[in-house]
């Protein structure tokens, strides 16, 4: 396949409308048996205490991946778009499991929490609770299936979670994330990125799955993933084909059903305040990487967690905040690979 012109060497990967066809088949129809997804590499991190998995359905294909804290972390969360889909929502988790499946694929994140109570011998004393929430994407519109991550595919990426790892490219929750949907004949392909950062002693895991309205930028403005023009060979930034809607030479039918889902871990350690605006400064900082981003039609969500080891040294929380940001443009930048 030839590599389009301007696209800094990403071949094109145009993603296939769903039919939306009725009858199609769901969890119910088919024995489901959860498959390792390990992407195409592996984003090493270090920070200890922080394990991840990833599992599908090669059927949907769907998936899930789920980030474990066993010790626990303090978390903020930063919530944007007209249609966030989320579980939970706790100021402090041992688990947060993004996922395939719009609404229904927030089972996945019962199944991590059921799995975890279990591992916890069951107590339900207060200070034994495992807080686990769940984040979705639309994914739908790519596949022609009702195929979702349910109890049993949250629980085997629980399962196949490990410490130091995380998995990139389509797989885990980004398995049929698409991008790039100003017209769905011009989305493409994405899936799930990661960045890591070690500054002296600080840490910070940047990850996210890209299932954007938007497409996805690069640092020197190349559009690299997303409204690709197969007939010119040329991805646009998305202002030039609204533009020409707007003036009757173009189209523009954007796309619902999307989201972008980011986890940031870090060894910071954030007071309450310094935490929330962290999160909003990195979340904000997004829109550089992904063009246009918090649409009425996304459901944008970052989780901030920090595990509170190491004093902030040399910079400040709003310094702490631009480094993480470099990363989570780096995060995304790898899900379009």
């Amino acid at each position: 396949m030839s590599v389009a012109s301007g696209t800094n060497g990403t071949a094109p990967r145009p993603a296939t409308a769903s039919a939306f066809a009725p009858g199609v088949l769901t969890n119910d129809d088919v024995m489901l048996t959860p498959q390792p997804s390990p992407g195409d590499s592996v984003v090493a991190f270090d920070i200890p205490g922080v394990h991840v998995g990833t599992a599908e359905y090669a059927e949907g294909p769907t998936g899930c991946t789920v980030i474990h804290v066993p010790g626990g972390a303090r978390t903020a969360i930063d919530a944007r778009g007209g249609a966030v889909g989320m579980s939970g929502g706790y100021g402090f988790h041992q688990a947060i499991v993004l996922a395939g499946g719009s609404v229904y694929g927030l089972e996945a994140a019962a199944g991590v929490s059921t799995a975890l109570l279990h591992r916890a011998e069951n107590r339900t004393h207060w200070a034994a609770l495992q807080h686990v929430s769940g984040s979705v994407i639309y994914d739908f519109s790519v596949r022609d299936t009702a195929i979702a991550p349910d109890l049993a595919l949250g629980k085997a990426a629980l399962d196949n979670a490990v410490e130091g790892r995380f998995p990139v490219g389509r797989c885990g929750a980004g398995r049929s994330a698409s991008v790039g949907k100003i017209d769905f004949s011009r989305a493409e392909f994405a899936g799930q990125g990661a960045a890591f950062g070690r500054y002296g002693e600080l840490k910070v895991l940047v990850a996210t799955v890209v299932n954007a309205v938007g497409v996805i930028v690069d640092r020197d403005g190349t559009v690299v993933r997303g409204n690709y023009h197969a007939e010119t060979g040329e991805r646009r930034m998305p202002a030039d084909d609204y533009a020409a809607a707007a003036a009757g030479t173009g189209t523009a039918r954007t796309a619902s059903g999307n989201t972008t889902l980011t986890v940031v871990v870090t060894n910071a350690k954030l007071n309450d305040v310094a935490l929330k605006q962290f999160a909003t400064q990195v979340h904000s900082s997004m829109h550089r990487a992904i063009h246009p981003f918090h649409t009425e039609l996304d459901g944008d969500t970052l989780y901030a967690l920090t595990t509170d080891e190491v004093e902030l040294q040399g910079v400040n929380a709003t310094g702490f905040g631009a480094l993480a940001s470099e990363l989570a443009w780096d995060a995304v930048l790898a899900s379009a690979r």
